[in-house]
């Protein structure tokens, strides 16, 4: 079986930098509130006429990781997309980014698992990779959540925390042995769906109803999330999926070189860090200055450790996400 390796890491985010003093004068919050609970700092968010969007941004980034990995677009082989925020309801986003980058008539899937996208988008090439079916597979993660929150006081305990932004990476045929992805690991857990969703616009909750209710809380078209909830599972799924993924490759802990966790809360990777006994440069955190940015969270984190220094070749580098669905999942990396 083949070996399957990245080779390019790319990143991008919109130029708008809004602040936590930002958000305070157009809802009730005020900046020590918002990193009391989130560790957040400040997101970038779209602005109107800037031209970005969630397939845009998905196309700068996979420049960057394509010529990072000696490539050109005509190289790649597939196209996996990773968002919850498409600019379309359908087609997907995946097309979008074949006719941006000027790509051959290759195959493009769209990955909808939201916090947990990119790596299950990163499994599915992996598979491609390993089984002999592709030699180079686009990977990305990109979202536009400024365009569909509650920016008002009624929505602040969701909109605070998300950002806009676009991670991409390649993943490559290796014939090298010893580095490369060594396993991911996926699970869900439908049960727990409504402690974070967005209901509408949806097939159930389309615009005849949308037009026809006026709610003043839990607006369907607006994200709901039982944050304490949400935590409290995210912290015990966190651990175990990054158990797993270790155990599975006859890992501990302490052999991590870092640490990438999907920027879901500050507080959260704090846990999850004091909890494995990891030391402060083991782990990457950069919600600080991005919000919560889903699907896109882990490739933009990477690619900013990764142009930092802080990964290097040969690092046992471990990915990990939780979120919506319930849904959550880890890869181990030999850099």
């Amino acid at each position: 079986m083949n070996v399957s390796r990245i080779t390019g890491v790319g990143m991008y985010v919109p130029e708008n930098v809004v602040t936590n003093d930002d958000l305070s004068k157009i809802m009730d919050t005020n900046d020590v509130w918002i990193q009391e609970r989130t560790g957040i700092k400040e997101r970038r968010h779209i602005q109107k006429g800037d031209g970005n969007s969630t397939s845009v941004m998905g196309a700068k980034a996979s420049r960057i990781a394509i010529e990072r990995a000696g490539l050109t677009p005509y190289d790649i082989d597939m196209i996996v997309f990773a968002t919850l925020s498409p600019d379309m309801y359908f087609p997907g986003g995946g097309v979008e980014i074949q006719e941006m980058l000027e790509m051959r008539t290759i195959p493009a899937l769209d990955v909808r698992n939201q916090c947990s996208g990119f790596i299950y988008a990163l499994s599915i090439a992996d598979q491609y990779i390993k089984t002999g079916m592709c030699k180079h597979v686009l990977v990305i993660g990109s979202e536009n959540h400024s365009g569909g929150l509650d920016m008002t006081t009624r929505g602040r305990g969701v909109s605070v925390i998300f950002g806009d932004g676009a991670g991409a990476v390649v993943v490559s045929e290796s014939e090298d042995n010893n580095r490369g992805i060594l396993s991911t690991h996926l699970h869900s857990e439908g049960k727990y769906k409504k402690e974070l969703m967005l209901e509408g616009p949806s097939t159930g909750y389309w615009v005849p109803e949308i037009m026809a209710d006026n709610p003043q809380e839990n607006i369907p078209y607006y994200p709901y999330m039982n944050g304490q909830f949400v935590f409290k599972h995210a912290v015990v799924r966190f651990s175990e999926v990054i158990q797993e993924g270790l155990e599975a490759n006859g890992f501990k802990t302490s052999d991590i070189d870092m640490l990438i966790p999907h920027q879901a809360n500050l507080r959260i990777s704090q846990f999850i860090q004091h909890k494995l006994k990891l030391s402060d440069a083991q782990v990457f955190n950069n919600i600080q200055k991005y919000g919560n940015t889903t699907a896109a969270s882990i490739p933009i984190a990477l690619t900013e450790a990764w142009e930092k220094g802080k990964i290097n070749k040969g690092d046992l580098v471990v990915l990990a996400a939780f979120g919506s669905g319930f849904t959550w999942a880890s890869a181990v990396i030999r850099w």
